[in-house]
């Protein structure tokens, strides 16, 4: 059953890349060249340093709502786990026999918090969150482990300068060809 399958599915494959369609024009002869629309809509990557967040703002009041709404039934109310990963906590276990890794604890980057939210999250429907959003949760999640002011709105350039208590414990790359 398995070799009829696959050459069942050869042979069609061969004539649409012999036949000249537009996808046989790559270099392996299948697929086609992404279009910059689709490469654009793929990188969304936020440097360490806050390269390439987007505009936009959130408060941690709104972030509160966001994530009762959209994280909370994961991540607890609070962020204190559940499902989901433990959000909140574990200051000063990192060096510990039993660390306790959560965004205050263990990351060491906030735009790293950004970046995974808007890329992953939620579960159910990644991407889905606007950029204000985004930055509303970040800033309600940095809040709830005492890295941002409870009145804090966050923006590219606030979130970038946030300093994470684990920022400087982690071991640099040594390749040459990565730059600081």
């Amino acid at each position: 059953m398995r070799w009829r399958e696959i050459f069942g599915i050869a042979p069609a494959l061969l004539l649409c890349a012999w036949s000249g369609h537009a996808w046989a024009q790559s270099p392996y002869g299948i697929g086609r060249p992404a279009t910059p629309a689709e490469i654009a809509g793929w990188n969304i990557d936020i440097g360490r340093d806050g390269t390439n967040l987007p505009e936009g703002h959130g408060s941690v009041s709104r972030g509160r709502e966001v994530f009762a709404q959209q994280c909370a039934a994961c991540h607890g109310d609070k962020g204190q786990g559940d499902l989901g990963d433990r959000l909140v906590g574990g200051q000063g276990t990192i060096g510990t026999a039993k660390p306790i890794r959560t965004v205050g604890s263990y990351w060491p980057y906030a735009t790293t918090l950004f970046d995974y939210i808007r890329r992953a999250m939620p579960q159910n429907a990644p991407q889905s969150l606007s950029n204000d959003e985004v930055y509303a949760v970040s800033a309600y999640i940095l809040s709830l482990n005492g890295l941002v002011a409870a009145d804090a709105t966050l923006d590219a350039n606030s979130l970038a300068a946030v300093n994470m208590p684990n920022r400087d414990k982690f071991v640099g790359d040594a390749r040459p060809d990565v730059k600081h």
